[in-house]
């Protein structure tokens, strides 16, 4: 068995273009898709109607959620891409589930199994991010059962295996890869490059392989359209992996 699993596309269609092309390539069983699709001000549109045809295994993330309210209360980030899609997208957007199992003893979330906005593999404080602890990481697993795990939100790869033999893996983002947030804390999150991010898992007599993946893309491009959207944080990060 082998999966790709991208999350945290963010509208950006050139990096999603070239995991897609990337991943043809690899002859992989399912691709999975672990939210926060569309948010962002480039492509959400264009992103959405690339990906509905293909009808990969997909789950809502935070922003899935949170483009659900309100716009008037929505972030910026989330009215741009609530205000671009069609109807059609919006109601694809808001059927999908919170979390999903593609294959037998594999579970999709977002952030943990019990939420989509905690960081799973990794912690904030006064002093910035942090790898998170096993035992941290343990506990925010809950009872859940899988043999492999895999979550999005942080943007950053990781993975993690348990002592109980629970694998954890983050892919990271596609499509963004630094942002700064304030939940539950002000912090950052930084790759330090701005390579497009996806994962491939294999399961090979009862073991995982993880395959951390990190593909060049035309992120100047990318860059140039959040900036005529009036983003230069996210250009800055499209550019860099690093937040200004």
């Amino acid at each position: 068995m082998r999966i790709a699993a991208i999350s945290d596309i963010h509208g950006n269609l050139a990096a999603l273009e070239a995991v897609l092309a990337d991943i043809a390539r690899r002859r992989v069983d399912v691709v999975v898709n672990l939210g926060d699709i569309l948010s962002g001000p480039l492509q959400p549109r264009a992103t959405a109607a690339r990906l509905m045809p293909l009808n990969f295994p997909t789950i809502a993330g935070n922003h899935e959620r949170q483009m659900g309210c309100d716009p008037a209360r929505m972030r910026p980030s989330d009215r741009f891409a609530h205000d671009d899609i069609t109807d059609d997208q919006r109601d694809w957007m808001r059927a999908l589930p919170a979390t999903l199992r593609p294959v037998d003893d594999v579970l999709m979330v977002h952030g943990t199994p019990a939420s989509d906005t905690v960081l799973w593999l990794d912690g904030v404080s006064p002093a910035g991010r942090h790898a998170a602890a096993h035992d941290e990481v343990r506990e925010r697993a809950g009872t859940a059962q899988a043999s492999l795990f895999l979550c999005g939100h942080t943007h950053l790869p990781r993975s993690m295996l348990l002592d109980d033999g629970r694998l954890i893996v983050n892919p990271g983002s596609v499509g963004l890869q630094a942002y700064r947030d304030d939940y539950p804390i002000l912090h950052k999150m930084e790759n330090g490059t701005p390579h497009a991010r996806y994962a491939v898992l294999e399961r090979t007599g009862g073991t995982w392989t993880v395959e951390h993946i990190a593909l060049a893309y035309d992120w100047h491009g990318a860059a140039a359209l959040a900036e005529r959207n009036g983003r230069g944080d996210w250009a800055y990060a499209l550019r860099t992996g690093r937040m200004p």
